[in-house]
């Protein structure tokens, strides 16, 4: 029995179906469930000792999520990841981005810093790994951390799912990708929302987040247009 599934045992109803809903969106995430794959439904129901309706309706989400999506005769397939439909939602995560610090913003503790500290001491490991899916871990729990900040359950739950769209694109980018700039590019983010943090800036906790968007934003249209072109 995997970690997860043992905690699902532990759990019943609505909490159930969250615990399941969160892991099986990591692992698309992380690409552990590679862009195409079939999710079977019964085997997915067996691993975390539920009936396959719950298991249907775990899945229904992540296809609202964008994350799987269904076909007739196949099954649930892991949805792709392709810039040119993800491009609007990176802009729409810039402008949700700058509402963190205006709508019910929840002044940060001592608690929060900490965690947020441990994240930067995580990224500034990955500098002598460069271990790819401890990056895409990371990129998750960082997320975390900072909507346990955002008080607007609305902005929150819109946040984060615009989010997750966007999660595994870097991933699939491993190769082409220069590591040691992107974890310097994490670190800096991680750094700036930790300086705002400090002074219990929530604002500037929101713009600083929404310019890491756009600049990540500006590096995925470029790698674009060099794959198209020919040059990366």
């Amino acid at each position: 029995m995997t970690p997860a599934a043992a905690a699902v045992d532990l759990l019943s109803g609505r909490e159930r179906l969250d615990v399941i809903h969160r892991e099986i969106r990591r692992r698309i995430c992380t690409l552990e469930y590679a862009p195409g794959e079939a999710l079977k439904e019964t085997a997915l129901a067996e691993e975390f000792g539920v009936s396959r309706t719950p298991m249907r309706q775990v899945l229904q989400r992540l296809e609202f999520e964008s994350l799987v999506e269904s076909r007739r005769g196949v099954g649930t397939l892991v949805t792709r990841v392709e810039f040119d439909a993800l491009r609007e939602v990176y802009e729409l995560r810039m402008k949700l981005a700058e509402m963190i610090g205006e709508l019910s913003p929840r002044a940060p503790t001592a608690e929060d810093i900490a965690a947020m500290e441990v994240l930067e001491a995580r990224c500034r490991a990955l500098r002598d790994t460069q271990d790819s899916r401890e990056f895409a871990a990371l990129n998750l729990d960082f997320h975390e951390c900072l909507m346990t900040l955002v008080g607007s359950a609305p902005l929150r739950e819109t946040l984060s799912r615009q989010f997750h769209r966007t999660a595994r694109i870097w991933l699939s980018w491993d190769e082409a990708l220069d590591w040691a700039e992107e974890i310097d590019r994490f670190e800096r983010e991680i750094g700036e929302l930790l300086v705002a943090l400090r002074v219990s800036d929530m604002r500037s906790v929101g713009y600083a987040h929404r310019n890491h968007i756009s600049m990540s934003l500006l590096r995925i249209r470029r790698h674009v247009e060099r794959s198209r072109t020919g040059e990366g």
